[in-house]
């Protein structure tokens, strides 16, 4: 089984990978190994004279038992006993954990009720000396009710305060621990928010998720059960530190960071310290094409691939000729200590880039089979805002290629678990020790005091926005997550989600999801001849005002295409008719006057790769944990795609 370096933040449907906990789960293993020799060796003093030999024998055959279930096993070229050992026990541990933490979650499963009170209990009795859980008095809180009765639902407004006194210095003013980092989101429906991440935080996601999904996978795709190396498409990001010298950033860590877990991966350690995103990922296909053994790709979300394979597209002679030549392309901005050291793993291999070279002029359809013939598996996030590059990836690099989404996840901590691996639906079952959840009736979202449900009064088929109080210093705080209950495991709700609520277009209260929206859209791409979406993205008129001239409030429509070079009025049209059949209440809108057709703007090749550029710099946010904004809430966004308007 490949062990991947799962961890994401930002919704995992559409939020998902390993944080700081798994890091270490390889140097657990060493440190398991290293005492055996020692103990070994006192022993062998105290054993009678004939056990020795016996034990000897043992020893041995079980060596050869062991050298020879690894051997079985597809690996890559080239490795060393070392470093296949030390994967083939790190895989064998989680594994049995994952069994174990399996067997948990389906037993807490049918008594739900139970363990989200006995979860949302150790939260409270654990901060109740704060600050904050002085104020609320979690001391004297016996039950979920008593919890529900005494706090209030609650949004970012209500922690910020507290949180800049954390990130001064304070101590115990939300949580009795002090945050491992201040965990800044990735600010897709509004301004970016930091979050506490804690110790705790990051166990569960490892313990509920990590390795129950690694699990799953193995089930699913029993091929995965294998030593073959990942190619993880990681961008190492960048902290600053607060007045208390407590690291600001993005909840998630290197690879390079224990060095154990670097036998997972392609790319080599000194790759992961280069701070262009370009550089880095040039490292990362040229250390993957160089080894045709790959077995999974892995990223947080499946846009990261998807832009991996364009690079690859664009610059894939410039590899093999590196690869030819056993060089790193001076074109890279590299330390030169660094590139001295990437310099010393590369050797010459003209057959490899013979090879290469063939396959990249066959085209781009399914070149991902092609490159590594024994790839399993791509591990991304593919639904929500990701789901067009999950369908590109399925349609065209990666051909053929089973895709897994694992977690449904956020900064604020891991919500759900993918179970069903093979299944085109992406459904998350909530893990009922993570968080304690309630949910709010997607009909009672603007109501000043809605009522929440907690997890056995949901009902299958009804969508939620989920209420959550975690590991980290949130108390029934609203995610703005909207996810609808597909059905129940035992008596544990499995939800899939919808949309965020800030990323809804309402111009006259028709609240339009961005889901609602993609599937009027891709109705309206299958009627234009040839066409292929690339990106999109929205904007409400209001935002732009007097550039786009005055008219009634309508929808601005950004599209990149492939296929197409311009639009008909009548094709653009089918947009618009596309959504009204699809929403009766934004038709109505239509069919009063009230809302104008929208307007669809064609735009360059690489439009939304360079917004995703001044996106991420303007939010500091990391390509880890990136996501494409569908709705645009800043007039700059906007009127840099109207530059971009070529139709």
């Amino acid at each position: 089984m490949n062990l991947p370096h799962f961890f994401s933040k930002e919704s995992c449907t559409e939020r998902g990978a390993l944080p700081r906990l798994g890091m270490h789960i390889s140097a657990g293993m060493h440190n398991i190994i290293t005492p055996v020799p020692i103990f070994g060796s006192l022993w062998a003093r105290a054993m009678p004279p004939p056990l020795p030999a016996a034990v000897g024998v043992l020893s041995l055959a079980g060596m050869a038992l062991l050298w020879r279930d690894i051997s079985s096993k597809v690996k890559g070229d080239k490795r060393t006993f070392g470093s296949l050992l030390s994967q083939y026990v790190a895989v064998k541990a989680v594994g049995w954990l994952g069994r174990r933490q399996r067997k948990n979650l389906e037993a807490d499963t049918l008594k739900v009720t139970e363990v989200q009170e006995e979860t949302l209990l150790k939260r409270l009795r654990k901060n109740a000396d704060t600050f904050y859980g002085r104020k609320y008095d979690f001391r004297s809180i016996n039950d979920a009710a008593g919890f529900r009765a005494r706090h209030p639902l609650t949004t970012y407004s209500h922690y910020r305060e507290l949180i800049e006194r954390i990130a001064a210095g304070e101590e115990r003013v939300i949580i009795a621990e002090k945050p491992l980092i201040l965990a800044m989101t990735s600010g897709t429906s509004g301004p970016s928010a930091m979050l506490l991440s804690t110790k705790d935080t990051n166990t569960e996601f490892f313990l509920q998720g990590v390795a129950v999904c690694l699990e799953a996978m193995r089930k699913a795709f029993p091929e995965s059960d294998s030593l073959q190396r990942t190619t993880k498409f990681f961008y190492t990001p960048t902290f600053r530190q607060s007045e208390a010298g407590i690291p600001i950033g993005p909840n998630s860590s290197t690879p390079a960071s224990s060095r154990h877990m670097l036998n997972l991966y392609t790319t080599p350690a000194p790759a992961f310290e280069v701070p262009s995103e370009r550089d880095t990922l040039y490292l990362h296909l040229l250390f993957a094409l160089k080894d045709p053994s790959v077995g999974t790709l892995e990223s947080n979300f499946a846009s990261t691939v998807f832009y991996a394979f364009t690079a690859l597209q664009d610059r894939w002679q410039e590899l093999v000729e590196d690869i030819e030549r056993g060089t790193i392309s001076s074109a890279l901005s590299l330390e030169p200590k660094v590139r001295t050291r990437l310099e010393g793993l590369m050797k010459a291999d003209a057959e490899r880039a013979g090879q290469l070279r063939a396959h990249f002029q066959e085209g781009f359809e399914g070149i991902a089979l092609r490159l590594w013939p024994h790839l399993n598996l791509v591990l991304a996030v593919d639904s929500g805002s990701n789901q067009i590059y999950g369908e590109m990836l399925r349609e065209h690099y990666c051909k053929g290629v089973p895709f897994y989404s694992p977690f449904y996840a956020a900064t604020e901590g891991l919500i759900g678990v993918n179970l069903w691996p093979q299944e085109e639906s992406r459904r998350y079952l909530l893990c009922p020790r993570s968080m304690f959840c309630e949910f709010l009736p997607e009909n009672s979202l603007d109501e000043e005091n809605p009522q929440t449900l907690l997890m056995e009064e949901v009902k299958e088929g009804e969508s939620y926005e989920l209420v959550i109080t975690n590991a980290s210093g949130l108390f029934r705080y609203r995610i703005g997550d909207i996810v609808k209950v597909t059905g129940f495991h035992n008596h544990c709700p499995i939800v899939e989600f919808q949309y965020r609520r800030g990323q809804m277009l309402n111009v006259r209260g028709e609240k339009v999801s961005e889901a609602l929206f993609l599937g009027a859209l891709k109705k309206a791409v299958a009627q234009w001849p040839g066409a292929q979406l690339v990106d999109y993205s929205c904007a409400e008129s209001g935002i732009l005002g007097d550039s786009i001239g005055g008219s009634d409030p309508h929808y601005q429509v950004f599209i990149e295409l492939k296929g197409v070079r311009n639009l008909t009025e009548e094709q653009r049209y089918k947009l618009d008719i596309c959504l009204q059949k699809d929403s009766a209440v934004y038709k109505s809108f239509r069919i009063k006057g009230s809302i104008g057709p929208m307007r669809v703007q064609l735009v360059s090749e690489g439009a939304f790769k360079e917004l995703r550029k001044q996106m991420m710099a303007y939010t500091n946010t990391s390509a880890n944990t990136f996501k494409m904004h569908r709705v645009l809430r800043r007039k700059e966004y906007a009127q840099f795609l109207l530059g971009k308007t070529v139709s």
